[in-house]
C-alpha cells in the first residue's frame, strides 16, 4: 500500500544527496571518476547515481546523457556494487530535455538528429538492462525523458509532492525513446491517455497506473528506500540477474512449449550454478548465504 501521510517536509537534498555531491565537487584524487552533469557515490554495495543540474531541473543534455551511460556501464562492470539508486539534486528529479539543448537540435540535420536520438535511447537501453537492482528516488516534476528514467529503473519510490507528465506532444513531439519503458510499466491504455494529453499528474496517479510502487512524505523517502534496499541485499546477485533476464523472456510472448522449455533450461542451469547451490546450503545450514552483507546476517 502506498505511503501518503502528510508531511511539511521541503525539497531538499538528503544527507546521501549532499555526500554524493561533495564527491563530485572533491578536488582531483578525492573522487574516483569527475563528472561535470552527474555525481556517484558508493555506499558500501549500494551506488547512488545523482542527476546534478539542479539550476534547470536536472534537464537532460548531450553531456548528461553520455556521462550517465558511462556511469551506469561502469557500475554493470563492478561486482561489487549491488544495487544503484537514481535520483536528482535540488528540487527535482528530472525535467526531461533542457531548453538550450533543444535550440541547438533545432538546426540539426537528419543524421545529427539521429545521432541524438540513438544516444537517448541508448542510456535508456543501458539503465533498462542493467543488471543489478535499479531504484529511482523521484521527487519535484518527472517531466518526459525523466519520467522515461522513472520507467527503466526496476523499482520507483516517489514523494508526495512528485509531479509527472509525459509532456512531448505540447510541443509537437512524441515519447518515442521512452515508449517502450512506459508501456512496458503502465500499459497501453494509460499511455494513450497520457502521450496524447501531455496532462501533468500527482504521484498517487502515478501509483495508482504502476508508474511508481510506494508514496512516501519527503522527509521519510529515504528511510523508505533504505529499507528496501536491505531486502534487496539479502537476495543472490546471480539470481537478480537472472531474474530480470527471466521477465524480459516472458513478458510478451505466448505461454507455448518454447517458452515452458526456456523456463525449465533456466531454473536447471542456476540450481547447478555456486550461487543456486551456496543458497540452498544456506537455507538447510540456518545460516546467511555468503552474498548477504555482515551487517544484516543472521546471528
Amino acid at each position: 500500500m502506498a505511503r501518503t501521510k502528510p508531511s511539511a517536509a521541503k525539497n531538499t537534498p538528503s544527507a546521501a544527496v549532499k555526500a554524493a555531491i561533495a564527491a563530485k565537487r572533491a578536488a582531483p584524487g578525492k573522487a574516483e571518476t569527475r563528472y561535470e552533469t552527474i555525481a556517484v557515490d558508493v555506499r558500501e554495495s549500494v551506488a547512488l547515481v545523482v542527476l546534478s543540474r539542479p539550476d534547470v531541473h536536472n534537464a537532460f543534455n548531450a553531456t548528461l546523457i553520455a556521462e550517465l551511460t558511462r556511469a551506469l556501464r561502469k557500475l554493470d562492470r563492478d561486482a561489487a556494487i549491488r544495487a544503484v539508486v537514481l535520483l536528482g539534486e535540488g528540487r527535482s528529479f528530472c525535467a526531461g530535455a533542457d531548453l538550450n539543448w533543444m535550440k541547438e537540435m533545432a538546426g540539426y540535420g537528419a543524421a545529427e538528429n539521429l545521432a541524438d536520438a540513438n544516444a537517448l535511447a541508448t542510456m535508456l537501453k543501458t539503465l533498462h538492462r542493467l543488471s543489478k537492482p535499479t531504484i529511482a528516488r523521484v521527487h519535484g516534476s518527472a517531466f518526459g525523458g525523466g519520467a522515461g528514467l522513472v520507467a527503466c529503473c526496476d523499482i520507483a519510490f516517489a514523494a508526495q509532492d512528485a509531479t509527472f507528465s509525459f509532456s512531448e506532444a505540447k510541443l509537437g513531439l512524441i515519447p518515442a525513446t521512452i515508449a517502450p519503458y512506459v508501456v512496458e510499466a503502465i500499459g497501453a491504455r494509460y499511455a494513450r491517455r497520457y502521450f496524447l494529453s501531455a496532462e501533468r499528474f500527482t504521484a498517487a496517479e502515478a501509483f495508482r497506473i504502476g508508474l511508481v510502487h510506494d508514496i512516501y512524505p519527503l522527509d521519510e523517502l529515504d528511510a523508505g528506500i533504505n529499507e528496501f534496499l536491505g531486502s534487496l541485499l539479502l537476495a543472490g546477485p546471480q539470481a537478480q540477474d537472472e531474474s530480470k533476464a527471466l521477465i524480459r523472456a516472458v513478458r510478451s510472448g505466448p505461454i507455448d512449449d518454447v517458452l515452458i522449455a526456456d523456463t525449465a533450461a533456466r531454473i536447471a542451469r542456476i540450481r547447478g550454478s555456486n550461487e543456486g547451490k551456496e543458497g540452498v546450503a544456506a537455507f538447510l545450514g540456518k545460516r546467511s548465504p555468503a552474498w548477504v552483507p555482515h551487517s544484516l546476517r543472521k546471528r
